[in-house]
């Protein structure tokens, strides 16, 4: 009847077809119409960098997978246990694909998650998407290779480049008008992922009346940025923005710090998410901004039960952001689950395009590429402060002010 996935995912939101099962909706819900009476584990394979370049990160978002499929399991909702087969993929989209392969051999699968960055997180996608798998990621907010590809399987519940603008916009807004930077710099990493990133800040920014002095591209892996902090100085650059990897981010900020000029704002997405930022810098690394997609301050659905099984599990401690992404990935697939009749690969496809979702990083449906409908997600930005990642965007109950500027 359709032509392509996407054409099948546009009929369905153009004709209404759709359906709701957030958390209030799971009370009482069984999945699979019922029951299916069948004994056998629901199996998740999954490969993250636990070793490697991406490890930081990679580990923390694990934490927030296993945390969401113990709390799932828990609740008792899908009827069956969901068991997670996790391998280190090395921060390495070749190793990657060899730990798929391995689980998927081993392992009657049913489902696939991703790993951290776009790389790897595209490198799953296409291996499920050979296997006729449904896959779901997260940490990745890049758009061109889900518009441009014909992919059927896969899902990313997670903010986008465009809804990343949007949330740097809203950051600077929260600085009084008369005291808001007004001259910015893009430092722009040479990937697909950072030429995509640094045009749309240039846009959004420019759209929003801010002057984009500078844009400059580095490599990565970089070590010496100090023509790029030259540069950045030269053209009076008050707020700085870029999307490193985190060594990179944590070696650029060490080298501003060291030059002796920084701007008034920085937000580096991805570099300052994992707690090896502060690890490394300590309070050179203050105020700092990212845009991890979840932090904590969040408030509903679910976030209250996240916070507390966290704490009872790691001595009171509040989850880093990476856990909180990590966690909205399994609340997705327990809705998408809990909607579906089995768990067979075509039906939890279809619950995925037809459920509208309830998790920590907010509401929303996926759009017939697999993301998360434009405008529907916020982007929650946090910044840290005397080693806490405190939420400064958006402004909830919860929320911490945003400190500024950098002192």
């Amino acid at each position: 009847m359709f032509d392509s996935e996407h054409s099948r995912r546009s009929y369905l939101k153009a004709t209404g077809v759709a359906g709701a099962v957030g958390l209030s909706g799971l009370a009482g819900c069984t999945a699979f119409g019922g029951g299916s009476g069948s004994s056998e584990a629901i199996t998740i394979a999954a490969a993250v960098p636990e070793t490697g370049r991406l490890s930081s990160v990679g580990n923390e978002m694990l934490a927030g997978y296993e945390l969401g499929v113990e709390k799932l399991n828990e609740r008792g909702n899908l009827d069956r246990e969901v068991e997670l087969v996790v391998r280190d993929d090395e921060s390495d989209p070749a190793v990657l694909r060899q730990q798929l392969q391995q689980i998927t051999s081993n392992n009657d699968v049913d489902l696939v998650w991703g790993s951290f960055s776009s790389p790897l997180v595209m490198a799953g996608s296409a291996y499920a998407e050979n296997q006729g798998l449904p896959f779901l990621a997260v940490a990745t907010c890049y758009e061109e290779p889900l518009v441009s590809g014909d992919k059927e399987w896969t899902y990313t519940p997670f903010p986008k480049t465009r809804d990343v603008t949007r949330a740097t916009t809203g950051i600077l807004e929260l600085v009084p008008e008369a005291d808001r930077p007004e001259v910015v710099g893009i430092w722009e990493e040479n990937s697909g992922w950072g030429a995509e990133m640094a045009q749309a800040w240039d846009e959004k920014l420019s759209e929003a009346g801010y002057d984009v002095a500078m844009r400059e591209t580095y490599n990565p892996g970089n070590e010496d940025f100090s023509t790029l902090i030259s540069q950045t100085e030269d053209a009076g650059v008050e707020a700085l923005v870029a999307s490193p990897q985190p060594p990179d981010g944590i070696t650029a900020m060490n080298q501003l710090n060291n030059s002796g000029y920084t701007p008034e704002f920085v937000e580096f997405v991805r570099a300052a998410d994992p707690q090896a930022w502060w690890s490394a810098l300590g309070e050179s690394g203050n105020y700092v901004t990212m845009c991890p997609g979840w932090a904590p301050g969040m408030t509903g659905n679910g976030n209250e039960e996240l916070l507390d099984a966290y704490a009872e599990r790691n001595d009171g401690e509040t989850p880093r952001v990476m856990v909180g992404v990590g966690y909205n990935l399994a609340q997705t697939t327990e809705q998408a689950l809990a909607a579906a009749e089995n768990a067979d690969p075509e039906t939890v496809r279809s619950s995925l395009d037809e459920t509208d979702f309830q998790t920590v990083i907010g509401d929303f449906s996926f759009d017939e590429y697999g993301m998360p409908e434009q405008g529907q997600l916020s982007a929650a930005s946090a910044q840290w402060w005397n080693g806490e990642q405190r939420l400064v965007y958006p402004q909830t109950e919860q929320a911490a002010d945003l400190q500024f500027p950098i002192e």
